[in-house]
């Protein structure tokens, strides 16, 4: 849909933006996923999978939500290492792993899933958090079974009986502070940060879905201390999603009012919420 733009300013941008304001409720033709917004938008302004063509050294990253969501906001996708010992598959999922709630259902009787949402402030209630390393400049995952709560002491006994103790881990998942600097500033040196209104009608005796975009903020200049700090305190969060035999990606992750908080300058350029 539309041409493809294969040189446009940021004015030009934020010009397109509040044009497709102004066109008001689009149909949602892209299904019912939580990327049906972003790519919409995509379609919208003709640039193919965020892939902003602004002509600067500089790249720019296009994110965008419904406003409806309750979503956190994926930053970018990356495993930990050490990569050579496929952690998440070989360590998280197999050696702390539980059973998948749709063991014997839809999976296999002994289908294991490693899915948790982790980050520095807290423990999660089967003990493991995310700890910022400074000394050894990396960001890791630990283990602290005496912070499990009771109704997972029987997977507690498996984790002793597969691992042999129910100490920290032996191999500790991590990230080096400059791999994740790398992907964050390939991924989010600069961002256009939009959210749209979604609203639903009956058409037909079908359910249609429009969105209308009505707020965007733009960000540049990442800055890798607001990135570690704000791990630290825990507003950004790292997400395991494996199940046996798929592992569906870890995935760093932000609630996207703490988003400007990672960098040096934000703008709001559009914000025509609750204003029609």
């Amino acid at each position: 849909m539309g041409t493809v733009l294969h040189s446009i300013s940021k004015e030009e941008l934020i010009e397109k933006f509040k044009e497709i304001y102004a066109q008001g409720w689009v149909l949602n033709y892209r299904g019912n996923n939580d990327g049906a917004v972003g790519n919409i938008l995509e379609d919208l302004l003709g640039i193919p999978e965020n892939n902003l063509p602004i002509p600067n050294a500089a790249e720019w990253e296009l994110k965008a939500q419904s406003s409806e969501t309750t979503s956190l906001l994926t930053m970018f996708h990356m495993e930990p290492s050490p990569r050579a010992l496929s952690v998440v598959p070989s360590i998280l999922l197999l050696k702390y792993g539980w059973a998948h709630s749709e063991a014997g259902i839809r999976y296999p009787i002994d289908e294991k899933s490693f899915r948790a949402t982790l980050n520095a402030r807290n423990f999660s209630d089967r003990g493991f958090k995310v700890n910022v390393n400074d000394a050894q400049r990396r960001v890791e995952i630990v283990f602290d079974s005496s912070v499990a709560t009771e109704r997972h002491n029987e997977w507690l006994n498996s984790v002793k009986e597969r691992v042999g103790n129910l100490g920290n881990f032996e191999v500790a998942p991590y990230w080096g502070f400059d791999d994740l600097f790398h992907k964050a500033g390939t991924k989010l040196t600069n961002c256009f940060y939009v959210r749209a209104d979604q609203k639903v009608e009956i058409e037909r005796r079908k359910r249609k879905v429009y969105f209308l975009y009505n707020y965007v903020l733009k960000l540049s200049h990442f800055d890798q201390d607001r990135f570690i700090d704000a791990i630290r305190q825990g507003k950004i969060y790292v997400d395991f999603d494996a199940r046996t035999g798929h592992n569906h990606g870890t995935k760093f992750r932000i609630n996207y009012n703490d988003i400007p908080s990672l960098y040096e300058f934000s703008e709001v350029v559009l914000d025509k919420r609750n204003n029609m």
